[in-house]
């Protein structure tokens, strides 16, 4: 895990800003000046906060978030990968860089599952999902790995840390 070294320091206000921005956006031409008359403050200084922490880089990014099933993505699959430990960097480089790809992690393998490296492919159905990752085994020569497609979405929300 790493940690930035610039903090920012949050008043009350800033928290309140931060809180609000989590969800989704006000629906409205103006969402900024929205959010900053529900926290107390003018839209100058929402602008100014989410602009300093986004270049500090405690704010990773602030988008739109698609709703992949709406949009015609019904498949997705964990795939657990077994990596030898030192390709592990190089490896997740590559399967980083694929725009199916929305996570990739590092992990402690088990006795059992000798699986370190996971991604998250995501496609329109479950052979689009498996295309990816054949192409990932041709293209790393990886070919020792577990598909784990999703049956079920049980639980997902964004996390809010305010």
């Amino acid at each position: 895990m790493t940690t930035n070294a610039a903090k920012t320091e949050l008043t009350d206000t800033d928290r309140e800003i931060l809180k609000r921005v989590q969800g989704s956006l006000p629906d409205s031409a103006t969402p900024y000046a929205d959010i900053a008359a529900a926290a107390g403050t003018d839209e100058a200084h929402v602008i100014d906060l989410l602009s300093r922490m986004t270049a500090s880089g405690e704010i990773r990014r602030f988008g739109a978030t698609l709703k992949h099933q709406k949009a015609g993505f019904g498949a997705n699959v964990m795939v657990a990968w077994y990596v030898p430990e030192e390709d592990v960097d190089r490896m997740g480089a590559v399967m980083s860089k694929r725009p199916e790809i929305s996570h990739c992690y590092h992990r402690i393998n088990c006795l059992d599952w000798p699986y370190n490296l996971y991604t998250m492919i995501h496609g329109r159905s479950q052979d689009d999902c498996q295309a990816v990752v054949e192409a990932l085994c041709r293209e790393t020569g990886l070919d020792d790995y577990a598909m784990l497609f999703s049956l079920k979405e049980l639980k997902k929300v964004s996390m809010r840390y305010c």
